[in-house]
């Protein structure tokens, strides 16, 4: 696998076209170069590799972010002709993911918010550190947008019992993460526990790189 970093995330677009796209989710305070050991894989490995530059650093509200998402969906389906992708996201990444699904489903049953086709469809989501279940630590911090991961933060709660995307969820996290204490298994998803240690220092594991 590469170490040398690329300048910029235009260099991993192309890649087999029969493959599903892979679209970068970072955390909260991140852009996609926190993810760019797995993206410069992937991309190694023949996967189209895209970014969601609107998300900056991830500082939004979680449904604003998956909306946000969702319109970079639809502009990779005009733009470039992309019918399938699978996100790969980190930390708060993760729960923006599972919301954008959670919206394309509600838009497929009440036919409101988008006609089939407009947008790529997403077949799944790999979430890496991922925050399901939210953190003990967020109610002490100074940062609103940090206390929005407090397990009570009712935008987490709510995504916790909306269940209908899990099976369609792999969560891969630590056996121990500093920030995320309880871990990141989440019910119904398929849940990759692996033995490395670190909420950011483990995106760079090779064991979590082959994972």
């Amino acid at each position: 696998m590469s170490l040398v970093r690329r300048e910029s995330p235009a260099s991993y677009r192309n890649g087999d076209a029969s493959l599903p796209a892979i679209v970068l989710l970072p955390g909260v305070y991140e852009t996609w170069l926190f993810l760019e050991p797995a993206a410069s894989r992937l991309n190694e490995a023949g996967y189209r590799v895209f970014t969601v530059p609107e998300l900056g650093i991830n500082k939004r509200p979680v449904p604003e972010s998956a909306q946000i998402v969702r319109r970079r969906l639809a502009d990779l389906h005009r733009e470039h002709g992309i019918n399938e992708c699978l996100l790969l996201a980190h930390s708060k990444g993760g729960l923006t993911g599972k919301h954008a699904m959670l919206d394309v489903l509600l838009s497929q049953k009440t036919e409101m918010k988008s006609a089939p086709g407009s947008e790529t469809q997403i077949l799944g989501l790999v979430a890496i550190g991922t925050p399901f279940a939210g953190s003990i630590y967020a109610k002490y911090l100074f940062s609103r947008t940090l206390r929005h991961f407090s397990p009570t933060n009712a935008v987490l709660v709510s995504l916790q019992a909306q269940e209908e995307v899990n099976d369609r969820i792999v969560s891969i996290y630590p056996e121990f993460d500093p920030h995320i204490p309880v871990g990141s298994a989440l019910v119904g998803a398929r849940n990759v526990r692996l033995q490395v240690a670190g909420h950011f220092r483990s995106l760079s594991e090779p064991v979590l790189l082959a994972a």
